[in-house]
């Protein structure tokens, strides 16, 4: 049987001004972090997160995601198979033809602002880094930390299942919104990564998923290395008049 939460109790103005500084606070704080701590995250976190993410909005509550922790052993050996493969695509990028994704993540044909942006991101980060344009190996060594997990003792990979339509991974977003948001209130980080899309036909068998699901992205999940400096990069994000169009 579906959980129902308890209806809403009045709370005063300043609980609400404190709720809201809180949930503001989780939400500015919230980062892509790409260096983690090897503190474990207890199994009864993960839990409470991932019910707290199942509140997301859903479209006639069809609440289509599907979750899936790898912890330890399990972690471990998704990893290594994964970062084989990785390699050998770098090796023999005629590979390529093996390892799709299942949709269209960003689009065929890039666009200004969305390529300038996109640009911008990546340079930040390798011009953060030392790794100056034309140096593949270093590319690919920092694209390679995707698939450890950037060190953290947590992997999650969410599926969809194939029927549903794209108005579910509008769903999703919210959902992994959630569960990343309700992270950082437990002092927790995450980093939601696409890159582990195209290897879909490593990863469904190794976590159990079914002939009927398709990967949607993986995330990392565990405590921030603070003293890395990857982990000052901090991406910027436009005004809200720059997309916002007001009728009155």
């Amino acid at each position: 049987m579906t959980q129902v939460p308890p209806a809403l109790s009045y709370i005063t103005p300043r609980q609400a001004g404190d709720a809201r500084n809180a949930v503001d606070e989780a939400i500015l704080s919230r980062q892509s972090i790409r260096q983690f701590l090897p503190k474990p995250v207890p199994r009864e976190t993960i839990a409470h997160l991932l019910e707290l993410a199942s509140r997301a909005p859903s479209g006639t509550n069809t609440q289509p995601w599907k979750a899936y922790v790898l912890q330890g052993a399990s972690r471990d050996a998704l990893v290594d198979t994964v970062c084989q493969a990785h390699d050998a695509l770098h090796a023999n990028p005629a590979l390529a033809a093996e390892y799709k994704e299942e949709y269209d993540y960003y689009p065929e044909k890039w666009v200004s602002p969305y390529i300038d942006r996109r640009r911008a991101n990546g340079w930040g980060l390798y011009g953060l880094l030392g790794i100056t344009k034309g140096d593949k190996d270093r590319m690919h060594a920092q694209h390679h930390r995707n698939f450890q997990f950037f060190d953290a003792p947590v992997g999650l990979m969410f599926t969809l299942d194939r029927v549903m339509g794209r108005g579910s991974l509008v769903d999703y977003g919210m959902f992994m919104q959630n569960l990343m948001v309700a992270a950082r209130g437990l002092g927790l980080h995450t980093c939601p990564q696409a890159a582990w899309n195209g290897f879909g036909k490593i990863i469904l068998p190794h976590i159990g998923a079914g002939p009927d699901e398709m990967l949607v992205c993986g995330m990392s999940l565990g405590y921030a290395d603070e003293a890395a400096l990857v982990n000052t990069f901090r991406t910027p994000r436009v005004p809200a008049t720059e997309f916002t169009t007001w009728l009155d």
